[in-house]
């Protein structure tokens, strides 16, 4: 799945700025992709690009409306169906993260095939996988692994990518959720693929490589989430990870939706080393990414600090104190990444 870039961002008439956060998440990472926003009367939700109508906005060339909302049910509200219409008319695919497919609405299914525009449903992949394989691959590859759901995987995972490609690293986000596929424009919602072909899905997402070449992984749930673990294994063994990030929120006693006491990072290295070393008999821990939200700014210092000394291994709050002791850690074991060649300078003077 991949999507046209740029994209118009569409909140409809949501009523908070929280169920507006997969555009947000869109601004805060890929500004440079989006040309506006589309909001409907009535819409409490803001990521601050311009506002544009439909029309304005294929005028100043968007490629994909991005339906970046979220909402109870996963449902596409009916009146938002001619908004839809209008951008597809307007020579736009659409794509969207809800439960609900694009493909199944009447409307925007005639119109999308008269006009010959893409209608992509990200929770729904139309790409085939294979089996996992399991054999080994050439090229790196960084996993996020977490203590639960929602402790900041996908952030730790754009902002390696980011610090490692301003440190000189060959590297780059593999989307494997919605909101991850919106912001890097390529990727598999993973916890959509039907059981047997989630590590097959993982090896198409993150395929041989240059040996420099570093694929940084969104991960997905916790190996120890009784709702989740059957996906995040298969993200585990498909992305054959050489080494991995243990992200954790440090204030929280039971995991999200369940009464199941959180793990200790103690227990998520050792199983994520244990069950890893199926597809790479080398997979590491390299570093701790921390969500210190609800801890004052003195608290995670002394708690990171600590982390550090007990597992002797960069522990980080990514949001706050940004990932150079992550990427630091990296260049320390596989290496300081080789300059890259500098491009011939041109002369802004023309030859007479």
């Amino acid at each position: 799945m991949e999507l046209a870039k740029p994209y118009l961002l569409f909140l409809g008439d949501v009523h908070d700025q929280l169920a507006a956060k997969t555009a947000q998440g869109i601004v805060d990472w890929r500004r440079d992709w989006c040309v506006g926003q589309v909001r409907l009367e009535g819409c409490k939700a803001d990521t601050g690009l311009d506002d544009l109508s439909i029309t304005q906005g294929a005028k100043a060339g968007a490629k994909t409306l991005v339906v970046g909302v979220v909402n109870a049910g996963g449902v596409l509200p009916d009146h938002w169906i001619a908004s839809i219409v209008e951008a597809i008319e307007a020579g736009m695919d659409i794509a969207t993260g809800l439960h609900a497919k694009l493909s199944d609405i009447p409307k925007i299914a005639a119109a999308a095939k008269k006009h010959g525009r893409q209608l992509h449903d990200v929770r729904h992949p139309t790409q085939t996988f294979a089996t996992g394989k399991g054999g080994l691959r050439s090229g790196k590859r960084l996993l996020m692994v977490g203590t639960d759901c929602s402790v900041g995987k996908k952030y730790t995972a754009l902002a390696m990518e980011k610090g490692m490609r301003e440190r000189g690293f060959d590297a780059d986000f593999r989307a494997t959720g919605q909101t991850g596929i919106f912001i890097s424009g390529r990727g598999v919602a993973v916890d959509a693929v039907v059981a047997d072909f989630i590590a097959g899905a993982a090896e198409w997402l993150t395929p041989a490589a240059d040996p420099l070449h570093w694929d940084v992984v969104e991960g997905q749930g916790s190996l120890f989430h009784p709702s989740f673990a059957g996906v995040t294994l298969g993200l585990l063994h498909g992305a054959q990870p050489d080494a991995f990030i243990v992200c954790h929120e440090p204030t929280r006693r039971t995991m999200r939706g369940v009464q199941t006491p959180l793990p200790s990072i103690d227990d998520v290295i050792e199983q994520t080393v244990a069950l890893g070393r199926l597809t790479n008999p080398a997979i590491i821990c390299t570093g701790l990414s921390i969500n210190t939200e609800h801890l004052s700014e003195d608290q995670a210092f002394t708690y990171l600090d600590r982390l550090s000394r007990e597992y002797e291994l960069p522990a980080t709050d990514p949001v706050r104190f940004g990932v150079e002791p992550l990427v630091d850690a990296l260049a320390e074991l596989y290496g300081e990444p080789e300059p890259r060649p500098k491009k011939a300078k041109t002369s802004a003077r023309r030859a007479n």
